[in-house]
């Protein structure tokens, strides 16, 4: 699903906002750090009962969130090999979360939303711009730590966000910049 132009906006900043109100400010990022600071559980599918586990992979293979009163729980299937797919799944929710996500509203504008949050927060393109050289799925993969499928689409998105994006940053990419201190 492609969102309005304003949308990816307002998720790109909310990344930001979210890394400067949690102190994020280093590379790799870690979703299992980030949710730390933000007060989110995280609950590997192991530590669930038989029953949990299998109720759990019908409702995702690789995870959700719930959310009880104020309380947000993430919960990942740990049984994946692939710590940039773990990330990237627990990113995601964390995603929901950074984003007011709650049971009203359009599920597939929701999911979209939450998958460019976890794509922008893991590997963001100015981040890509200052950090990487030579810029190559293997090196993003190797400098964020993601999976290779996500570095290949990272790339993508770096080669979209210098040839469409402005010349020069926007506010909230010169505030990364300044919180990973490459300005």
């Amino acid at each position: 699903m492609r969102l309005k132009d304003e949308q990816y906006e307002e998720i790109k900043r909310t990344v930001i906002e979210t890394f400067a109100e949690y102190d994020i400010k280093s590379v790799p990022i870690s979703a299992f750090e980030m949710a730390f600071k933000m007060g989110i559980a995280v609950v590997p599918y192991s530590s669930l009962d038989a029953k949990g586990q299998n109720l759990a992979m019908v409702y995702s293979k690789d995870g959700y969130s719930y959310e009880d009163g104020a309380k947000w729980t993430i919960y990942y299937n740990d049984a994946c090999e692939n710590y940039g797919r773990i990330n990237q799944t627990i990113m995601h929710e964390i995603g929901h979360f950074a984003m007011g996500h709650t049971d009203e509203g359009d599920e597939d504008e929701k999911e979209a939303e939450a998958k460019f949050f976890a794509k922008y927060a893991l590997a963001p393109p100015p981040l890509i711009h200052n950090m990487v050289r030579p810029i190559s799925p293997e090196a993003v993969m190797n400098t964020f730590d993601i999976s290779y499928q996500a570095a290949k689409i990272a790339c993508r998105y770096y080669q979209n966000w210098l040839e469409y994006g402005d010349r020069f940053y926007t506010d909230y990419e010169e505030k990364m910049l300044e919180l990973f201190e490459v300005a």
